[in-house]
């Protein structure tokens, strides 16, 4: 394993233990809501605490970009960690078993390390570029399907901005009628993951974060599958918007939402 990914991987289980000590007792936490439907609590504020404790003890001249304190520029700019330390929050405090951590590190704007941890499966994926993704020490390969019509398909509904609600509607309707299913867990970072090991065959969803994906999309392409933005580019992270999945199915995903192009689509 990558020493850099080492270290990710013990801030993944240092923050994993927080998360799963505070599952034990979800109505006493303190909810905070940052906007509709957008919630931190003191675990997540604590878990990213201690994942940016455990990466700055062993990389200090780091930067680090994380959803809950934002974005620090490291004496060494060439490399910044990516963290979403509890993707899944509104799943968290309704006890709802689905969330998860994530941790990336991307050097001079490439993604080239990844983790994300299930706290609650013990499941740690992880991807170093160009070394192939896992699921512990498992080697893992996105699906094999080749038609949409045998593919699940994971998404997110909109949740904070539905300027695009009517574009989403209409692909979600069509994928409906066209696929054998559509899962919406709520965590992205672990949808991700899941089209990594093909438990899903592919995946779309408008307005996401960077920590949202960075270290699933990494997953994804080591494990042979594709991601890209919309427009079929690899600006996820700078969009927000994403399509991913195995290759056939990815493909055929893409044309499905690139029909909609009409229908205020974002990029």
């Amino acid at each position: 394993m990558h020493p850099t990914l080492n270290i990710a991987v013990k801030a993944a289980r240092r923050a994993g233990q927080i998360i799963n000590r505070a599952s034990n007792d979800v109505d006493l936490l303190k909810v905070v809501a940052k906007q509709q439907s957008d919630f931190v609590t003191e675990v997540d504020r604590a878990a990213e605490a201690a994942i940016i404790e455990t990466l700055r003890e062993a990389y200090p001249s780091h930067g680090i970009l994380a959803e809950e304190s934002g974005a620090t520029v490291g004496r060494d700019e060439e490399y910044q960690w990516i963290i979403d330390p509890l993707d899944g929050t509104t799943n968290f405090i309704h006890g709802f078993p689905q969330y998860a951590i994530s941790i990336a590190l991307a050097h001079r704007g490439q993604v080239t390390q990844a983790v994300v941890y299930d706290p609650i499966r013990n499941e740690m994926f992880t991807a170093s570029k160009g070394a192939g993704a896992f699921l512990d020490d498992r080697r893992i390969r996105v699906g094999k399907r080749v038609k949409l019509q045998d593919a699940l398909i994971g998404t997110g509904f909109p949740y904070r901005s539905f300027d695009n609600v009517d574009a989403y509607l209409a692909i979600f309707k069509e994928l409906t009628q066209s696929c054998a299913g559509i899962r919406r867990p709520g965590a992205a970072a672990l949808d991700l993951a899941w089209v990594a090991c093909g438990r899903l065959d592919g995946f779309w969803e408008f307005g996401l974060s960077p920590w949202d994906m960075a270290a699933g999309t990494l997953l994804i392409t080591e494990a042979g599958g594709l991601a890209t933005d919309l427009a079929g580019e690899p600006d996820y992270l700078d969009s927000g918007n994403i399509v991913a999945g195995s290759p056939r199915i990815f493909a055929q995903l893409l044309q499905t939402v690139q029909n909609y192009k009409g229908s205020a689509l974002p990029r």
